[in-house]
């Protein structure tokens, strides 16, 4: 979502529309990585069990496929499955 966001715009319309997305969080250490899910530090959806529980990679349909707890469930802006 961040990085669709930061995409940008050809029309001068869209781009004074546009709500660009920021990360806050530090990145996770490759070396000691956060136990959990990877991204959590950084996701805005991120809940407790993010912080605990190591989601599985899971297809999604279409080829498209996600390690996410809450994949099915949130709408991500500029993001479309189908």
């Amino acid at each position: 979502e961040a990085l669709l966001s930061a995409v940008p715009k050809p029309d001068p319309r869209q781009r004074r529309r546009q709500q660009r997305i920021v990360l806050e969080g530090d990145v996770a250490d490759p070396a000691n990585p956060p136990s959990g899910c990877y991204f959590h530090p950084r996701c805005r959806y991120a809940t407790d069990r993010c912080k605990q529980e190591e989601p599985a990679l899971r297809h999604l349909g279409n080829q498209h496929f996600a390690a996410c707890h809450y994949a099915e469930e949130l709408t991500l802006q500029g993001v479309a499955i189908g």
